[in-house]
């Protein structure tokens, strides 16, 4: 936008310059009353204004609309001066912002190559513990095998170091049998008929037979005793359910004897309301024989040809006869009162008759129609 230059104000330009009346006098009040009243000629009169300049030229009588509109111009000019400045420092902020958008921008994607690296990296730490894992799982099992190989081995030599043991006792204490019977063969005769022939097999053979005899009796012995255990335990077992079936049935019976006890609770109450129904029900019997009995003796002399004969007709169709009947028997009742009123010169008053009868639908199995008995 052009820039636009104030004109300048010569001496001749005397209308257009600002005029101020003197329209106070200010005074220094230095002495004393008097003194002033008598030099108040002598005293120079300062015209004062206390409205601003934009103001003095708005609203001055001889100010021009020239000067009013370089004023404006002017105004305008600092508002341009001002909003350009604004635009600048809103670009430079938009330009810092874009730069700051920039290296946020490259930061997340430095983020992101980041944290994948550090996925990646996660995941190959997670595959390396997995398979060190699974490692160390099959040489721990290796190690339990091992150490159940070493258990078993440790066992069996414990075994064989007792067995040799017994075998090295057995031999010792058997050594006195084979000192006797070597003793036994050189005190012999040179023509006993056993001679020359070996006496300690049959020996061995007998003493095998009778240890394999024993081993199988104390087999069949332990097998028993086992089997004996089994019963035992199978037989305490069964006690202990029989004792648990019997509290069971116990419970059981106790709550089946309360639920009895409350059955027949209620069975007594159902008996008494059976009763006091019963009670009621003859009693509403009676009271609607007593009403259709009413009801049929009403039908009897208010009957009606147009209804049929009375034997076939039912209780509702015979209260609408009677309603009927009574309706007429009121009509002709209120046209006998008009002409006897009319005949009489006396004004018609309104007569409203009630009917005190109510006639239920044919949907309800009760009326409420009250008549009372006949006496007999």
């Amino acid at each position: 936008m052009d820039q636009i230059s104030l004109p300048v104000l010569t001496n001749d330009d005397s209308h257009k310059k600002l005029k101020v009346e003197n329209r106070r006098k200010n005074i220094f009040v230095t002495q004393s009353g008097e003194l002033g009243e008598q030099n108040t000629e002598q005293m120079k009169h300062i015209p004062v204004i206390t409205e601003c300049s934009s103001r003095v030229l708005e609203t001055g009588v001889n100010t021009l609309q020239a000067t009013l509109l370089l004023k404006k111009q002017v105004d305008m000019n600092d508002a341009h001066r001002t909003l350009l400045d604004k635009r600048h420092q809103f670009k430079g902020v938009m330009q810092i912002l874009q730069q700051r958008r920039a290296d946020l921008q490259h930061r997340q994607l430095e983020t992101k190559q980041r944290a994948a690296k550090f996925e990646k990296f996660v995941e190959e730490n997670e595959m390396k513990r997995r398979r060190a894992l699974k490692k160390f799982l099959q040489e721990k099992h290796q190690n339990e095998c091992k150490e159940k190989e070493k258990a078993e081995l440790s066992t069996q030599l414990e075994q064989l170091q007792a067995r040799r043991l017994y075998l090295q006792e057995r031999v010792k204490k058997y050594t006195i049998f084979e000192e006797f019977l070597l003793k036994v063969l050189q005190i012999l005769p040179d023509n006993y008929q056993g001679y020359g022939t070996d006496l300690v097999t049959p020996i061995i053979r007998r003493h095998e037979t009778l240890s394999t005899s024993r081993q199988e009796l104390l087999k069949q012995s332990t097998s028993l005793t086992e089997e004996l255990k089994t019963n035992q335990h199978h037989l305490d077992a069964l006690k202990q359910q029989h004792t648990t079936y019997k509290l069971m049935s116990n419970q059981k019976l106790t709550e089946l004897q309360t639920q009895l006890d409350e059955i027949k609770e209620k069975k007594k109450q159902q008996e008494m309301k059976l009763q006091r129904s019963v009670g009621q029900s003859r009693d509403q019997v009676e009271e609607m024989g007593n009403i259709f009995m009413a009801v049929r003796n009403l039908g009897e002399q208010c009957y009606l040809n147009h209804y049929g004969p009375l034997d076939v007709m039912d209780t509702m169709t015979m209260m609408d006869m009677i309603k009927e009947f009574i309706m007429e028997k009121a009509d002709l009742e209120k046209r006998a009162m008009r002409l006897t009123d009319t005949s009489s010169g006396t004004p018609v008053k309104q007569t409203s008759s009630k009917i005190p009868m109510k006639s239920s639908s044919k949907g309800s199995s009760r009326t409420t129609l009250k008549i009372p008995q006949r006496e007999k």
